[in-house]
């Protein structure tokens, strides 16, 4: 049997009985956090013996740990306060770009419009409609919570849209309450159901597909099921007509709105099942798609189908098949894959079928018949990348996205048979972006890969080595970098930080493959393209080490996390949001099951090798100082649990050698980072700004103060 206790845990082990350390970085005022007794427990895993010297801090009720994580907050918010001092102009500018009056881009549902607004001074944002050009305000979170901590999460159009399924979480926990309203006066229609993840009409007004989801299901890892629900009378005891069998799945039954079936899917990360059932039978659903390592994306326009998927083509393709014949076999490609080029969406519409493409990271609009005959390019009125595209059949119009590094995104309609831009929403651009550029390169990443990476400088910026800047990277989940508005990070771009975006493997950036380059066994190749990409950042001049943050949130907090254990030289500070860091244990907590086809199942033993080569808490090093760490984590945070967060945290304080603060900031009001109040969106931004500034050299810590 081996036997592997890491160089930490005996370090942890070892200071048990000592005081404890304060830290400090040259110059700046020192970190002094509670003690953090080490309590080991052993486990045999695959034939190891592993030691874990604070699994006692992963019980979050304990008022110990309560205590415990309240002390190393106000320490951390003390050390920040001395050491990440305020920045003129910081907090007024963040104000004037987060606490004003904010209408949303408008959605349009059988001819009509719904928005949100959030006006200045307020909480939350407000849900309206527009009748006959006058604006009717339909839902006020505030009049259910004055405290101003729930948010509207989502909402569900009743198929004449006449009702709305209305969201509400509150403080970011992220199991809402579905409230039932009249969507021309707001009136409630039926009794709210909480802790309801997702409604799906059927062509009932009065009934709905909904998927419960509660604190019970979340921290007891349950599978999630369906009910069809008549909204008159009581959720419990009505029919569950889908259910999981593993919480690691995912799926639901939606009824096809121009096409009379239902449509029942289940999934495990990549892989999908769909079958369908005519709307309203007794008939047993019939599989049409089913395949372990790929997805699709399926509409249904009277008996046609039309399905996106990555099944036999990591690029995509487009097929279309009859109900006659409806299994995937049978389904006939109209749009082949293509080499160089990754499809990522399309819409039919009672002529064509629009298809969004991506090449080279920039999106773009082709136009085909409903046979898949190429008909014209759409070319944008400007440049920009389409990043999304939507129909309402009933108006016949066409919705598209134009976003740009400098501006927030332009929303055009278009008459879905003339296919004429014009133009109809963009919100107002508060921050400074007119000396601001972006440039894509390439980086040649450890294996031979080439990374995309977005840098956004000020002009004229002098490649001399001496600039401060942060690389922001998640590289997971099939989510990529994408042109998009800088938003917040353009307070730092106009403050001599360049900012630097890289496309990691793992992401979406070049179809199936990329992603795959990054899951499971090869999650290793992430964190070597983001060291890859910090190392260009150097070599061309644009930065050195010791003025250089790694930003990364959820995934990226893992990533940013393996970056301190595995690179601590190549960075001087991180910061590590809602972060998965113990990687041996994180399948058993809250809805992490979901995320074992993209990690791998610990409980496997060759998956449980790879993730324990690369775990950040399997992986700090005794007498290894790592860089300055900020480590923020949300105490109602139902998808990571803050537990990765406070383990890390007392076990890099607790190792000899560790000279560098390694700071626990919890937010107490919010979950994963949905949610969020306009004060705390405020203050939690001004947080890891002044964070990222000080350790990039823009701002300088207070004069550290001798200890008698």
């Amino acid at each position: 049997m081996k036997s592997i206790v890491s160089a930490a845990v005996v370090a942890a082990l070892t200071l048990a009985a000592m005081p404890v350390v304060s830290f400090a970085q040259g110059g700046a005022q020192p970190l002094n956090p509670p003690p953090t007794p080490a309590r080991p427990v052993t486990d045999v895993v695959h034939g190891m013996t592993l030691t874990d010297p604070y699994r006692w801090l992963e019980d979050n009720k304990n008022e110990e740990v309560v205590k415990w994580t309240r002390a190393q907050h106000d320490a951390a918010l003390a050390w920040l306060d001395k050491n990440a001092p305020e920045v003129p102009g910081l907090k007024d500018e963040l104000t004037r770009y987060t606490d004003r009056t904010i209408t949303s881009p408008p959605s349009f549902y059988k001819g009509r419009e719904f928005f949100t607004r959030k006006v200045k001074g307020d909480a939350q944002a407000k849900l309206y409609t527009r009748i006959d050009g006058k604006e009717v305000l339909l839902f006020d979170p505030m009049k259910i919570d004055p405290s101003g901590k729930s948010a509207l999460s989502g909402r569900a159009y009743s198929r004449d849209a006449s009702i709305l399924a209305v969201g509400l979480q509150r403080a970011g926990d992220e199991l809402p309450t579905q409230y039932f309203i009249n969507s021309k006066t707001g009136e409630q229609v039926f009794a709210p159901l909480p802790q309801v993840w997702g409604v799906s009409w059927t062509k009932d007004n009065a009934v709905a597909y909904v998927q419960p989801r509660t604190q019970e299901q979340v921290s007891k890892q349950l599978p999630l099921y369906t009910q069809r629900v008549d909204l008159r009378k009581p959720l419990v005891g009505q029919p569950v007509i889908h259910k999981f069998t593993d919480a690691k799945q995912w799926g639901g039954v939606a009824d096809y709105e121009y096409s009379p079936y239902t449509v029942f899917s289940t999934g495990e990360g990549k892989s999908a099942k769909y079958s369908i059932a005519k709307t309203d039978s007794n008939e047993t659903p019939r599989e049409i798609f089913a395949e372990k390592d790929a997805n699709a994306s399926i509409e249904m326009i009277g008996d046609t189908i039309y399905a996106r998927t990555n099944a036999g083509a990591p690029n995509g393709r487009l097929l279309k098949g009859s109900v006659r014949k409806p299994d995937f076999k049978d389904w006939t490609p109209i749009v082949p894959e293509q080499k160089d080029v990754v499809l990522e969406s399309f819409v039919v519409t009672k002529k064509h079928i629009i298809v969004r493409e991506k090449r080279e990271l920039l999106e773009r609009l082709r136009v085909l018949d409903l046979n898949g005959k190429f008909v014209r390019e759409l070319a944008a009125p400007e440049f920009g990348s389409v990043t999304s595209i939507s129909y309402d059949r009933d108006s016949n119009t066409l919705y598209a996205a134009l976003a740009m590094f400098t501006a927030p995104f332009k929303l055009y309609k278009l008459d879905a048979d003339k296919l004429e831009w014009k133009f109809l929403y963009q919100d107002e651009t508060v921050l400074d972006t007119s000396n601001i550029k972006t440039k894509m390169v390439y980086v040649t990443s450890r294996d031979g890969a080439k990374v995309p990476m977005f840098v956004s400088t000020k002009k004229g910026i002098k490649l001399d080595g001496t600039n401060p800047a942060v690389i922001y990277g998640y590289g997971g989940f099939n989510i990529g970098i994408k042109v998009g508005y800088l938003g917040t990070f353009a307070t730092l771009v106009n403050r001599g930080v360049v900012v630097a975006q890289p496309g990691l493997r793992g992401g979406d950036e070049f179809g199936e493959r990329w992603h795959e380059g990054g899951m499971l066994g090869n999650k290793q190749n992430v964190f070597d393209d983001l060291y890859a990409s910090a190392e260009w950042l150097i070599s061309q001049g644009y930065t050195s080490s010791k003025r250089l943050v790694a930003f990364g949130g959820s995934n990226g907090g893992l990533l940013v996390g393996a970056a301190a254990t595995q690179r601590p030289d190549l960075f001087n500070g991180i910061v590590c949001s809602v972060p998965l860091l113990d990687m041996v244990r994180y399948h058993k907590f809250r809805i992490a099951r979901y995320w074992i086809p993209e990690y791998g199942d610990p409980d496997k033993a060759a998956d449980f090798a790879w993730l324990l080569r690369y775990s950040p808490y399997h992986n700090v090093r005794v007498g290894v100082n790592m860089p300055t760490t900020l480590v923020i984590a949300g105490e109602n945070d139902t998808r990571v649990d803050p537990l990765h967060a406070k383990k890390f945290v007392a076990l890099a304080q607790n190792n000899p050698g560790q000279v560098n603060p390694v700071l626990l900031k919890m937010d107490y009001d919010s979950g994963h980072g949905s949610g969020k109040s306009t004060a705390q969106q405020v203050e939690d931004r001004e947080t890891w700004l002044k964070f990222i500034l000080a350790m990039t050299g823009v701002s300088k810590p207070a004069a550290a103060v001798a200890k008698p």
